[in-house]
């Protein structure tokens, strides 16, 4: 009998270790199965115990590694209301759950599963734009972006909460990017309806053709908070900018995007900036190269969310703030970057900045045979639209009074010689013709 206290606190003890459908499947439902689900991003579904199960030993090794959910803001630096960081409480079950034997439990334990929408992370979209017909990828050699027009139809303006760019071909696509084309912009005028256009067909993309959404390895849905949205004009059309990857087999791709509208008109327009370098030449065999840019903001505004973008030979970025007369604050730092995730990070706590406040972006480059991810590090790289090559990109949203003049953000007042007041929404849609040759006639870009 002097034995039994000890027995009963073993059983207790073996009573209360975790199990799949109590304790694992809710932390599987708050943080990995918006991927982890068929026809989403994760190589494989985490919805069930039968699917989680022969995964057991991987998801705790991703979780003590901090692999997964993926994360790489520095967290000394800025707090994020997407931080995917897994608590350790949460951690701390899935790994005991491991150790003992990954049991399933009851499935009276489990929580209701979570009702998503087919295709979607977004839920039911109040409407769906997708390419005019199927692109044929072929099986190799080197393509260039294609641009594809899709009339949206609307006959009064449109302000846009909550987006999704779903590729149709997530094996093909490097990379996708919607831009609202308004009524009276003459960009991509000579290119037919269905058609695809690329090179000097799409030339002339000016700062009035906004970036809606963009599409990166590890892309969520962007959503806005109540109160701020995208504008579309009535009467606008939307183009595609589809960046294609062969890999050796021809495949096919139709591309789409879901749209959730504002219940009502916003107080703030979201604008998206995009802060680039092309300069730069990374000398081969170079670890740590730096390339710098900044855009200095002509008018009031507030900071929203920041995203990095470089391709294989990426290593680092940061974006900080210098106010007027100011100090400089980091608003985020990524010290090691991964270009299979290339996450949005939204502030906690959206930033006010003023008239003449410079956002500051730093970026390091590893071109050296230490860099698993490097295509070759005998060579000299330079900005290129292929992952061989490399970008130097950081985007930032930006929220302004909804009633005021975007052009009055971007409009530089006092310019200094070697800053780049704006860089427009486009990025790697950005083409050198005559619009870069305006811009840099009007100081715009360096």
């Amino acid at each position: 009998m002097r034995f039994f206290p000890t027995m009963l606190a073993m059983a207790t003890s073996v009573s209360a270790a975790p199990t799949f459908y109590k304790d694992v499947l809710p932390v599987l439902q708050r943080n990995c199965q918006s991927c982890h689900r068929a026809g989403e991003a994760a190589p494989m579904a985490l919805l069930t115990y039968q699917d989680a199960r022969p995964w057991a030993a991987a998801i705790k090794q991703a979780l003590l590694a901090r692999k997964m959910p993926p994360w790489f803001a520095d967290a000394a630096y800025g707090h994020f209301a997407n931080d995917r960081t897994l608590s350790k409480p949460d951690i701390d079950t899935v790994v005991a759950w491991v150790d003992g034997g990954a049991p399933a439990g009851n499935p009276k334990d489990a929580p209701g599963p979570i009702q998503f929408t087919d295709g979607w992370n977004i839920g039911k979209p109040d409407v769906i734009l997708e390419m005019p017909a199927e692109y044929q990828v072929p099986a190799s050699g080197t393509i260039e972006y294609q641009h594809f027009i899709v009339p949206t139809g609307f006959i009064e303006d449109k302000w846009v909460q909550v987006v999704e760019l779903r590729p149709g071909n997530r094996a093909m696509v490097h990379h996708a990017a919607v831009f609202v084309r308004p009524p009276d912009s003459r960009w991509m005028r000579d290119v037919k309806l269905g058609e695809a256009a690329s090179g000097k067909q799409v030339a002339g993309q000016g700062l009035g053709e906004e970036l809606l959404d963009f599409h990166v390895p590890g892309s969520v849905p962007h959503a806005l908070p109540a109160g701020q949205a995208k504008l579309i004009r009535a009467g606008s059309d939307l183009v595609f900018q589809m960046h294609y990857t062969a890999n050796g087999t021809p495949a096919r791709d139709r591309t789409r995007i879901g749209i959730v509208f504002a219940k009502e008109p916003p107080h703030e327009r979201i604008l998206t900036l995009q802060i680039v370098s092309r300069g730069f030449a990374i000398p081969p065999g170079d670890p740590d190269y730096p390339v710098e840019a900044k855009l200095t903001v002509q008018d009031n505004a507030r900071i929203v969310a920041l995203n990095p973008h470089m391709h294989l030979r990426g290593k680092s970025f940061e974006f900080r703030i210098v106010p007027p007369n100011g100090e400089s604050q980091v608003l985020l730092r990524v010290p090691h970057y991964d270009f299979s995730w290339q996450l949005q990070y939204y502030l906690a706590e959206q930033l006010a900045i003023a008239p003449g406040t410079r956002i500051e972006c730093s970026a390091r480059f590893d071109n050296s045979p230490n860099n698993r991810f490097n295509p070759d590090a005998t060579k000299e790289v330079r900005w290129g639209d292929q992952s061989w090559e490399e970008m130097m990109v950081g985007t930032v949203d930006v929220a302004i009074d909804a009633r005021m003049n975007p052009m009055d953000l971007y409009r530089p007042k006092r310019a200094g010689a070697h800053e780049q007041p704006f860089a427009p929404a486009g990025g790697e849609a950005h083409i050198q013709t005559r619009t870069e040759a305006s811009g840099k006639a009007l100081g715009l870009i360096n």
